[in-house]
């Protein structure tokens, strides 16, 4: 009995102290499920392996002393620089590690960066060229998807990290809802181009396609501007006015009613002291 007890109150308290997540606080608590999806996408999933070969299998055996040891995938420490959200890097990142240029030396910090290229990609659903930073891996994966556009649309937010590629993205999914205006002019092609990317429209309803690409203090920013559109005060001054025009429309419409009365009571009057006029019929 006591131990249960003790089990009882110490689940509670693991309950009551339990580490709360950045959803859980302030503003935060009010950010609707469709950007929680998005940073889920986002931030928690883990990526795909860009710099290191997975291994499937959870064991392997060591060739020289023959002892099974457990495999563990434990990812390269990765460097985000903030020149990554100006480009499309496909993935890569600059790596932090260490070299031992020689023997007798010890190892020394360093850092890996990717090759960078500046080239051009076209956009079919945008109807535009674009200029942006790429690596060698991003030119691939595009050739791969067969096209800029399904490259972004297949690719989920943890691979592309990139903010200007969510961005893309964003903008994308717009064009594709709003059934490529921008392609207004060709008719033919717009419904061809339409045919073959809204499959990529099931996958996401509009609230998450406008909660989508926005970085944290964005999503912030935009809930805090709801909010002070909600509970927007009105200046008294705009409700004395309502009320003033109000009621002089109402003593205007009574004054009217009165008016007309008087004629009504002023013209059976005359008519009864008009000796040609007619009689009324008993």
């Amino acid at each position: 009995m006591a131990s249960s007890r003790i089990q009882a109150t110490v689940r509670q308290l693991s309950n009551t102290f339990k580490k709360k997540s950045r959803f859980d606080i302030g503003i935060a608590s009010e950010l609707p499920p469709a950007y929680k999806k998005f940073w889920r996408e986002w931030k928690v999933l883990k990526p795909a392996a860009v710099h290191f070969i997975p291994q499937e299998s959870k064991w392997k055996r060591d060739e020289l002393t023959g002892e099974t040891l457990p495999v563990q995938n434990v990812p390269l420490p990765l460097k985000h620089p903030v020149e990554l959200h100006e480009g499309i890097w496909g993935g890569e990142a600059v790596i932090k590690g260490f070299q031992k240029r020689s023997e007798q030396r010890r190892r020394v910090p360093h850092y890996w960066v990717p090759v960078l290229k500046r080239t051009v990609v076209r956009s079919e659903v945008l109807n535009t060229h674009l200029s942006v930073t790429v690596t060698d891996r991003t030119i691939n994966l595009i050739n791969d998807h067969y096209g800029f556009d399904h490259y972004l649309l297949k690719t989920p937010a943890c691979d592309l990290v990139s903010m200007l590629a969510l961005k893309l993205k964003k903008q994308i999914l717009i064009e594709l809802m709003n059934g490529c205006p921008r392609h207004a002019n060709n008719p033919q092609k717009q419904k061809e181009i339409y045919e073959e990317y809204k499959t990529y429209l099931s996958s996401y309803t509009p609230e998450e396609i406008e909660w989508y690409g926005l970085t944290w203090y964005e999503a912030l920013s935009k809930v805090a501007k709801q909010k002070e559109a909600q509970n927007k005060p009105v200046p008294l001054k705009n409700i004395y006015r309502k009320k003033l025009v109000e009621k002089l429309k109402a003593s205007e419409t009574e004054n009217k009613n009165d008016a007309t009365e008087e004629i009504s009571t002023t013209t059976s009057w005359l008519s009864k002291m008009n000796p040609f006029g007619k009689k009324d019929e008993a």
